[in-house]
């Protein structure tokens, strides 16, 4: 997925219903089926990388749901799984060249102390070099990359210009100015692949309110277009007999980045409440004594340009915390298109999603390849699920499921989701993979 930088965060408890979601007791012995995994490449995004916490670093990559379902296939065949690893030592570097998010103690605007999420300067020196030599690399997860991006060569090339080009995949590429991350992994001749894309070709609109960075569409020609990028992709990996698997995308409105603020975290005493009926008088707006929905920029609105949000629409966690709670913004100050979601730009996430999902699952079905429902996965996630006794939600923070950035996942996480891939693994190939036993991998780190 996109990487996300954000300042301070709000942290919401919230409830669900919990799903049994428990280890088998008695595990077959590994067969492999139908299966050759003798050399299995990835093919991804920054979840695929092991991206978590804003940031690229080592402990997050060794726990990839790739790199975790590469260590289940060694017991029915599989190679060396080699990943294009940040240094051990590294604090790691995110998009906006920042290190790692980890949890510190932090003061806010009105004085009081929590725990919140942070990072500092990142390492640059990750994109100093290209380490093709100690490659080639099974893991094709690439920050940022999209189901569009996958297919362009010279997607690495810095001569492209800022912007225009993908420096996490410039450190790994086989040749930054021609190469391509579907022309790496093909060269590789996997017998096996994986295939997890799209989340990005959405996330980029999402994260930014709809301000920027278009969806892209379903139809048009490879590099432009979804399906079309999507069967170029499948037919040059399946070509020489790879199986593989295919997973879709979950809807990204759900995540703990566009979750976790309430759009009625507006909570007012008397006194607010009468000063803010005084000031939108005219405009017919009317506030009372505790939650109100937050007022937000819109332009569809006459002569005022302002509302309330509505209970359908989501405030993004990048929004600035000490902004709401001491300089208006929501109430006297609407907040502006960049920091939320509209009903109308939730919308336009969610039928794109719609639509590659239909995509990724005919394309699947056609070419005879395992198919994971990550989004079903994502949505029962949220709900909460229970794995051998642990209570695991997507609650930012507390949830265990997702990392300090909102959108990408804990060990846990990607322990759970190696899982899913697993189980459509076994399903369509008749092999009996043995599941990863998540609670060996923890979720967010408190100090």
């Amino acid at each position: 997925m996109q990487n996300i930088f954000y300042k301070t965060v709000l942290t919401i408890a919230a409830t669900g219903v919990l799903i049994s979601c428990k280890p088998k007791l008695d595990e077959p012995n590994p067969e492999k089926g139908s299966l050759d995994v003798s050399k299995y490449v990835a093919i991804g995004n920054s979840i695929t990388a092991g991206y978590a916490d804003n940031a690229l670093y080592y402990d997050g990559q060794q726990v990839s749901y790739a790199n975790l379902l590469a260590q289940q296939l060694k017991q029915i065949g599989g190679g060396e799984f080699v990943q294009p690893l940040v240094e051990m030592s590294s604090v790691g570097v995110g998009s906006a060249g920042n290190s790692r998010y980890t949890l510190g103690y932090k003061m806010d605007c009105k004085g009081v102390t929590s725990l919140s999420p942070g990072g500092t300067v990142g390492d640059l020196t990750i994109f100093a070099s290209n380490i093709y030599s100690k490659g080639p690399f099974n893991n094709m997860g690439v920050p940022g990359a999209k189901a569009v991006t996958v297919i362009f060569p010279g997607y690495g090339n810095p001569a492209n210009g800022f912007g225009n080009y993908n420096p996490f995949f410039t450190r790994m590429a086989s040749n930054p100015a021609t190469a391509s991350m579907l022309s790496d992994a093909a060269a590789q001749k996997p017998t096996f692949f994986s295939l997890f894309i799209g989340n990005n070709d959405v996330l980029g609109y999402a994260s930014s309110g709809g301000a920027s960075d278009a969806i892209t569409p379903s139809a048009g020609a490879p590099g432009t277009g979804f399906d079309s990028s999507i069967d170029l992709i499948i037919s040059t990996m399946t070509a020489s007999g790879a199986k593989g698997v295919v997973a879709n995308v979950p809807d990204i409105t759900n995540l703990p980045y566009f979750t976790t603020v309430p759009y009625n975290g507006l909570v007012l005493d008397a006194a607010s409440a009468a000063a803010l009926n005084a000031a939108y008088m005219q405009a017919g707006i009317t506030f009372s004594v505790g939650a109100n929905p937050f007022m937000i920029k819109d332009p569809a609105v006459p002569i005022i340009s302002v509302r309330k949000m509505k209970s359908n629409e989501l405030v993004l966690l990048s929004t600035p915390q000490d902004s709401l709670k001491c300089a208006g913004w929501g109430s006297s100050k609407p907040i502006n298109n960049q920091y939320i979601l509209t009903e109308t730009e939730i919308n336009n996430i969610q039928t794109a999603i719609a639509a590659y999902n239909a995509k990724l699952k005919s394309v699947a079905e056609a070419k005879g390849l395992a198919y994971v429902d990550v989004n079903a996965f994502m949505a029962k996630a949220k709900a909460g699920v229970v794995y051998n006794g642990i209570s695991i939600g997507t609650t930012f923070v507390s949830g265990g499921a997702f990392s300090l950035d909102g959108v990408h996942l804990t060990p846990l996480g990607n322990a759970l989701l190696a899982n899913e891939f697993i189980k459509a693994i076994n399903s369509k190939y008749g092999s009996t993979i043995p599941e990863v036993d998540a609670s060996k991998y923890r979720g967010v780190v408190f100090p």
